[in-house]
């Protein structure tokens, strides 16, 4: 097992890396949901995790919980938690419209089906970075979940606000809201995967947590 200060090195280079590299795309280009989420998106971020896991680390997928273990309890967890985030996202949805539901759905230019289909491509590759490797192996270097959790979640923050300031181009209040959220889903993620060993929690929440927002704002 690697030392836990070799740990902290890898996960620093990995999310500087991220930062560097997808922040740059961002900025630069912009490319069909489906060419990015299903084709960039895990080259840039899945390669490196496998990198490091595999070749690096010399450790299994399931060291970053890529397994069957605990399936059902992942499921669960996730569908609870999801739920309290769809509450949410109607509550921020029945505030935004002045005391009414809007419940039309913003899906973009993309059929339903594919639609869940990009949303479940992002959740994986940016779950299996975040929960599975990065919060892993903080939670092995610190042995502490809550510190592991909250050091993910704040750079999980961080690898977001280039989308925020170049793709959804919010206002600094918007901006701000978004980002609180945002943290928060990361706070909800890290618990189930705690929980759970299994990364297939924090992907399925992810899901559950993005769709609320999209068809309820």
């Amino acid at each position: 097992m690697p030392k836990k200060e070799n740990l902290v090195k890898s996960v620093s280079i990995l999310f500087t890396f991220l930062l560097i590299v997808w922040g740059l795309y961002r900025v630069l280009f912009r490319l069909p949901d489906q060419v990015e989420e299903l084709i960039i998106k895990p080259l840039v971020w899945l390669i490196p995790v496998l990198y490091f896991t595999l070749i690096k680390e010399k450790e299994s997928l399931e060291s970053i919980g890529v397994t069957f273990k605990n399936l059902f309890p992942a499921v669960y967890f996730s569908i609870a938690l999801g739920a309290l985030f769809g509450v949410v996202a109607m509550v921020i949805n029945f505030v935004k419209y002045g005391g009414t539901f809007n419940f039309g759905a913003n899906l973009g230019s993309l059929p339903l089906l594919s639609s869940i289909g990009v949303s479940f491509a992002t959740a994986i590759s940016e779950e299996i970075t975040f929960r599975g490797y990065i919060m892993g192996r903080l939670g092995r270097a610190l042995d502490n979940e809550l510190t592991a959790n909250l050091i993910t979640s704040v750079l999980w923050v961080a690898i977001h606000i280039p989308v925020t300031i170049f793709i959804l181009k919010l206002a600094v209040p918007a901006a701000v809201v978004y980002l609180t959220l945002t943290f928060v889903y990361s706070l909800g993620a890290g618990f189930v995967y705690a929980r759970t060993k299994n990364v297939f929690s924090p992907i399925f929440l992810h899901v559950l947590w993005e769709w609320p927002i999209i068809l309820f704002r």
